[in-house]
């Protein structure tokens, strides 16, 4: 099977995205309509398609200021064809393209499990710490929560 990267998807591959991810126990709930206005509102969206059917097989996307900081988020390879090299495909086209290629920090979030295959990717883990005046300080991560009635 011969693979193109593409950065523009069709309807028919937004399609295919959405399948893929409800292929995924914890995306299964992910509507073509969400994931539709998730892409348009993506800075970087990279997929591979059957070079033939133009079916999308495989795709990641990536949110970036295209000077400091980007982060990837839903890399996903269709589950028959994993263990191919597609996702380290996948993966070279997404920090090789242009928004993201030159950043100071390119970031993403992983299982335990695809650790290795990340760090195939050079990919590696890091500490999140700043670097204060006098000293460094732990960073840690936080996510909002909306229930919270908090800002």
């Amino acid at each position: 099977m011969q693979l193109d990267a593409v950065t523009d998807l069709s309807d028919g591959q937004i399609e295919d995205y959405c399948s893929l991810y409800q292929s995924y126990l914890w995306w299964q709930d992910r509507t073509l309509e969400d994931v539709r206005t998730a892409i348009a509102n993506t800075d970087v969206v990279v997929g591979l398609a059957d070079e033939d059917s133009g079916e999308l097989v495989a795709a990641g996307r990536a949110f970036t200021d295209s000077v400091y900081y980007g982060k990837i988020y839903d890399v996903i390879v269709e589950e028959s064809l994993r263990g191919r090299g597609i996702g380290r495909d996948l993966m070279r086209e997404l920090v090789r393209h242009p928004a993201l290629e030159s950043l100071d920090v390119l970031t993403l979030d992983c299982r335990e499990g695809l650790i290795p295959f990340y760090e195939r990717c050079g990919f590696r883990r890091h500490e999140l710490t700043a670097r204060l005046e006098d000293r460094e300080e732990d960073l840690v991560p936080m996510k909002y929560d909306y229930g919270s009635g908090g800002a």
